[in-house]
């Protein structure tokens, strides 16, 4: 189910351009949630016709996945919802995107690729200086969700954003979803896997403080 693309190589220099918000949504005022490496798109399709005062906005370094995931916006003409091809650390990281980071409410890693082996490990997304670009830029009081069936993975990434001073771990048992980007606890396509093979899920949320 996963498929390998090294987000290392020169070829994600460079990367699509990430347009005004009021070019991007119908209503650009209601609140952004960005889902980082959100493949072909399908959960933010569920979240986007099922939350309109919520906008998503999804990265993918797959640039297949992200063309064919516009057309579909534009046949549903879907007004809150966009995507944009390219590797999330290089776009989230330009000046020209810095606009984004300060106004999402809150960002999601969901089943991102492991990497398994120890010398593959600085493709994962997560990176010490990827979080540190999202703690100087992101408002205080916004949200970063992590999700993955992979303990290992898990494990990394709870430490490089526990490490970081900027975010605070949340209880999830006390948490309000009714209020956040996800208020029914909609499915990736992989989570839903996971669950139907009974397998674990690690999961944490980080306030921006």
């Amino acid at each position: 189910m996963r498929q390998h693309v090294n987000p290392l190589s020169k070829n994600f220099d460079e990367f699509e351009r990430i347009p005004p918000l009021i070019d991007m949504f119908g209503d650009s005022q209601l609140n952004l949630h960005l889902d980082v490496g959100c493949a072909a798109g399908d959960f933010l399709f569920d979240l986007a016709l099922a939350n309109n005062n919520w906008n998503y906005l999804g990265i993918e370094i797959r640039e297949r996945l992200v063309k064919t995931a516009k057309l579909k916006v534009l046949k549903k003409e879907i007004k809150n919802l966009y995507f944009v091809f390219g590797n999330a650390n290089n776009i989230l990281n330009n000046f020209q995107s810095k606009f984004i980071t300060k106004n999402v409410k809150s960002i999601s890693f969901n089943f991102p690729d492991p990497w398994f082996k120890k010398r593959h490990h600085k493709r994962r997304v997560i990176q010490p200086k990827f979080i540190n670009i999202l703690s100087n830029s992101m408002q205080k009081g916004s949200l970063i969700f992590i999700k993955t069936d992979v303990k290992d993975l898990f494990e990394y990434m709870d430490y490089t954003l526990s490490n970081n001073f900027n975010f605070k771990k949340i209880n999830t048992k006390d948490f309000n979803y009714s209020e956040s980007f996800n208020p029914n606890k909609l499915q990736t396509t992989r989570e839903k896997y996971v669950a139907l093979n009974k397998l674990d899920i690690f999961e944490s949320i980080y306030i921006k403080i």
